[in-house]
Formats: C-alpha cells, structure tokens, sequence
C-alpha cells in the first residue's frame, strides 16, 4: 500500500509575541494569551515566502532518501489558495528548483484538511504507478492575512506559518497510509472569508454563529468511526490520534468522546500556537522523535479547516 517514505516540516525565521498583538489589538495581554496558548508564535520574517519553506522542506527529503528528482512524479502544493504570488503556480515553482522536470504539478486548496486531502490523491495515483514518486507539499501563510489590529479577529491569532514535504511512494517506509474519510458542512463556508485591504487579504469572520464547536465533536467523531470501520478496527486500537491546533478545548473534548486519554495525543499549544497544515505532522515528527511510536502502531491524523471541511486519515507505523 502506498505511504509516506519520508517528511520534514519548515518553520519560519520569525516569531510574533503574545505583547505585539495585544499592543496591535489593545487587548489585555492575558486575553490574547488565552487564545494562543503560548507567548509566540512562529511566523514568516521580513523577506521570507511561503514555498520557500515548503522548498526546504523537501529538499531535505530528496536529500535524505537520495531519490533522484526525476523519479518524482506528481508535485501537490497543499494550502489555503492565497500562494506567494497571485495567478502563480507554487507547485511547478518548487518542482523547478529541485530539478523535477517531468511531473504533473498542481494546488490542492482547502485550508487546513488540504495536506490529508493531498496525501490521498497522490497515493491513490501511486496505486497505478508504482515505480513513481510522489511530492506533497505544505504552504501555509496565514499570520500575512491576520488584523493584529482588529480585537475582533483575536479568535485567529494562533495561527502561525509553515512549511512541509511529504514524500510518498507505492510502499512507503515510514507510514503506510491506510485509508481517510472527509467531509464538508457547506453551511459554514461563508463563515469566514477573506477581504482585500489596503492592497493585502485580510481574514474576516462574518458575525457570530454557535454551534461550530460541536459541528466539529460530531463530524470528527463520525469521521474518526467510518476510517476505523473501514479498516475493522475499534477505536482500543488507536495507538494515537493526532489533531488540528486550531484551540485545545475542542481537541481534549474530541479525546473525552471517543474515550481516549491524553497520553494517546499530543499537545504542542504551549510552544507553537496552530501550525496550519504541519499541525498533525509535526505531533508525529514529536512521536517518532521521542521513540514513542512502534511498527504496526495505527495514528490517526485528524484535521480541519476553518469551520466548514474536516479529514480523518489512518496511517500504519513502518519505522523510521
């Protein structure tokens, strides 16, 4: 089954502090702490671009699995839509500086689901090429489209900016990826959207609607069932479920649903904020790092996107 050969994540040079947006927002510091989590948050320095975070990333893949860039034949850009450059093409950009010439690249763009969505198109297209070589990409730039000036947009100020690579193959080496479930509530879609001011996107919520977070308990808990349906397993099964950063409550009340304790996930709010698409991917970087994973474990990467798109994808653990 077609899987992950290897990954790396990029983070960026800079980092904006919990006293920069508060002095930007004119809010108390401790009331923008409560939405960070933490006292800074990784962002794109002065100069910095998104791709070339994602660049980074997978030049450090080719260079560690030694894959030659002409074995790579599928490039997906996983992000938000909003690239470094408007009517542009970041995935045949970063394909060129790498030396991959012959591939099929293209953006996939739904937020923050878009990587687990992207990991599932390559490897379905790796099942009817196997000897090629997939690239997943991650770009994410969401701080360039935050209000730090605008209280009203404090809800968003733990989004940060990152960068990945995913390498996959027909038989990957390090996670074998099992198979996904995903979903979109349509009625959510306008609930944020972005606006162009002062010659830049600015994110903006469009007034106050409840019921968002249990719109996100009931979508990933049915998600969460259907994978592991799929795969005849339970969820006594689950070695770790690993979870969008987008606000910790909704992440631990996701755990005390479908029973899992918080030793079978892993919480980075204290020192990253939300790392968009890496979230779930930097946890597993975490767990392999740490030697917490074992071959055979079965993780669940659960991700989402702006209240309107969510992902469950099950991968196996094959090794380092």
């Amino acid at each position: 089954m077609a899987g992950i050969v290897d990954f790396e994540i990029s983070l960026p040079s800079s980092r904006v502090t919990v006293q920069q947006m508060a002095a930007k927002s004119g809010l108390p510091q401790e009331e923008v702490r409560a939405v960070t989590t933490c006292d800074s948050i990784p962002v794109l320095g002065a100069g910095e671009q998104e791709w070339e975070l994602a660049l980074r990333a997978a030049r450090t893949v080719l260079d560690r699995t030694r894959v030659p860039p002409s074995a790579v034949r599928t490039v997906i850009y996983a992000g938000s839509g909003e690239w470094d450059i408007p009517f542009w093409t970041p995935s045949a950009k970063v394909a060129h500086q790498l030396g991959i010439e012959r591939a099929y690249c293209f953006e996939l763009a739904n937020y923050c689901n878009a990587v687990t969505a992207a990991v599932q198109i390559a490897c379905d297209r790796l099942v009817q090429r196997p000897d090629e070589f997939a690239l997943v990409l991650i770009g994410d730039r969401v701080s360039t489209m935050l209000d730090y000036g605008a209280p009203e947009a404090k809800e968003l100020f733990n989004n940060g900016d990152a960068g990945g690579a995913l390498l996959l193959s027909a038989s990957g080496r390090t996670a074998t990826v099992l198979g996904s479930a995903m979903c979109t509530d349509p009625s959510w879609s306008d609930y944020y959207t972005g606006v162009r001011e002062g010659g830049k996107v600015v994110i903006r919520r469009n007034g106050h609607r409840d019921g968002l977070g249990d719109a996100y308990i009931e979508t990933f808990t049915a998600l969460t069932e259907d994978v592991l349906a799929s795969l005849g397993r339970d969820i006594t099964d689950v070695a770790y479920l690993l979870v969008t950063h987008g606000d910790r409550r909704i992440h631990e009340r996701l755990l005390r649903e479908l029973g899992l304790p918080g030793t079978r996930s892993v919480f980075n709010y204290h020192r990253l904020g939300h790392m968009g698409n890496a979230d779930t991917l930097i946890a597993m970087r975490d767990l392999i790092a740490a030697n917490r994973l074992r071959r055979g474990d079965l993780v669940l990467h659960a991700t989402s996107a702006l209240g309107f798109s969510w992902g469950v994808m099950a991968m196996e653990y094959a090794g380092p």
